[in-house]
């Protein structure tokens, strides 16, 4: 049977329309990707990306396998399960601890620590034919034949069966579709910064933060520890896969090249801005500044936690301001739609936004499948697709606002109960399992 979708459009290359495009491209559908960036390489972002299962099972079905089990060997273990401490560094809770060891391969419980410069490049690998770098689209029209065009700042035009808006947070499609939808800024301010791991270091820091993920729960402020430590160097990776990767028609000592990536800790301090009056947008530009600000607001913390945010290299600090995209009520399903921050953009607590991208293009993937195949007409295949993704994503939203809330909450009496009930959970482990689960 012919193909019933004769292109579909993404609007963006983050690693959501990346990662839809290279599940229609496994599913024979005509795709291209519109990217705005000049090269592949005008955005790199050093900072990790915790990869959950859903985010798993998504890249998992959409990359061919031999790029799937690249992507898993060039990732760092993430450790098991999480912790969280106080600011002396003293356990309250462990979660997901329980000794079982899953497969790495396994998507369904596989967690990895991805470099987000490492991941880019294999969602990336094998589409030069599909992606148009230097295209930045300014609106879309639809025509009279059921097609929709695209519309970019070079005055050129691309017509699609669908357009698909995977172009971040300012996204212009999603912008022109849904002109409603708001954006709130959280009363939050985050610095994160970067640890190299050096054989000095390694004697000093605590076996925690060497080992795993790690929320503190101070008095006042948050902070989040994990480990990116790589499975397997390029050099190893390349003789055990490398046929099955020149068998995609790629070059595994290109595809890998650069890809080393030093092992390091990853913090990430989280304030309430309010608390931080002398904390300008100047002041924020000035490592030195940013770290008498974080000496000042630690002093008291397990002086191995002080030094870790001390000792890192001035030039991975990374200062930002949290949003979040405002509800949207259902809409008419019509052949323009969208995934990931382009909807439902969220702060970057607990890495929960790159997943709902990923799960939002693997769902895509599926109806635009279906619907290509016959099985579901297009509109009602891509309605079920929007009712899921609204509902998944903004429920998201929701649960990182409110932890967003919970890190900054400036209640002496709010976090001491927090803390209480973070022990009551440790010392009774079945009340910990029926609160936070099986991770």
């Amino acid at each position: 049977m012919s193909s019933r979708l004769s292109h579909v459009a993404v609007i963006g290359g983050g690693i959501g329309g990346l990662c839809l495009a290279q599940g229609l491209r496994r599913a024979s559908i005509n795709v291209t990707v519109y990217e705005r960036d000049r090269t592949a390489d005008s955005r790199l972002q050093g900072f990790r990306l915790n990869i959950e299962p859903t985010g798993s099972t998504a890249l998992h079905a959409c990359l061919p396998p031999a790029l799937w089990e690249v992507l898993v060997a060039t990732a760092g273990d993430p450790g098991p399960g999480i912790s969280f401490l106080d600011e002396r560094m003293r356990p309250l809770v462990r979660i997901g601890q329980d000794g079982r060891e899953p497969d790495p391969l396994d998507p369904t419980a596989g967690r990895h620590a991805v470099s987000r410069v490492t991941l880019r490049k294999l969602l990336l690998a094998g589409l030069d034919d599909v992606v148009r770098f230097g295209k930045e689209c300014t609106g879309f029209a639809r025509e009279a034949d059921g097609t929709v065009t695209a519309k970019f700042a070079d005055g050129t035009t691309a017509s699609a069966d669908v357009l698909v808006a995977a172009d971040g947070a300012n996204s212009r499609v999603w912008g022109q579709l849904h002109p409603e939808a708001g954006r709130t800024t959280l009363p939050a301010t985050a610095v994160a910064g970067k640890l190299f791991l050096t054989e000095e270091n390694r004697r000093w820091l605590p076996e925690r933060l060497l080992t795993g993920m790690n929320v503190f729960w101070p008095r006042q402020d948050f902070l989040f520890t994990a480990i990116f430590r790589r499975r397997e160097q390029p050099a190893a990776i390349t003789a055990r896969l490398g046929d099955r990767v020149r068998a995609l028609g790629l070059e595994p000592e290109h595809l890998l090249a650069d890809s080393h990536d030093d092992d390091y800790v990853l913090w990430a301090f989280i304030a309430h801005r309010d608390a931080l009056p002398g904390f300008t947008a100047e002041t924020r530009a000035d490592p030195a500044a940013v770290r008498e600000m974080l000496a000042r607001r630690t002093a008291g913390w397990h002086p191995d936690l002080r030094r870790l945010l001390a000792d890192s290299t001035p030039d991975t600090l990374y200062r930002t301001e949290f949003s979040a995209a405002e509800p949207l009520r259902p809409w008419e399903t019509g052949n323009v739609t969208g995934l990931g921050d382009a909807v439902h953009h969220m702060p970057p607590v607990g890495g929960l936004g790159g997943n709902t991208a990923l799960r939002d293009a693997h769902r895509l993937c599926a109806a635009l499948t279906a619907a290509d195949r016959g099985e579901e007409p297009l509109h009602r295949a891509l309605h079920a697709y929007e009712a899921d993704m609204l509902h998944h994503g903004f429920d998201t939203v929701r649960e990182v606002v409110r932890n967003t809330g919970a890190a900054i909450d400036r209640s002496p009496l709010r976090r001491a109960a927090t803390r209480w009930f973070f022990r009551s959970c440790g010392a009774v482990p079945p009340l910990g399992r029926a609160v936070f689960g099986e991770r």
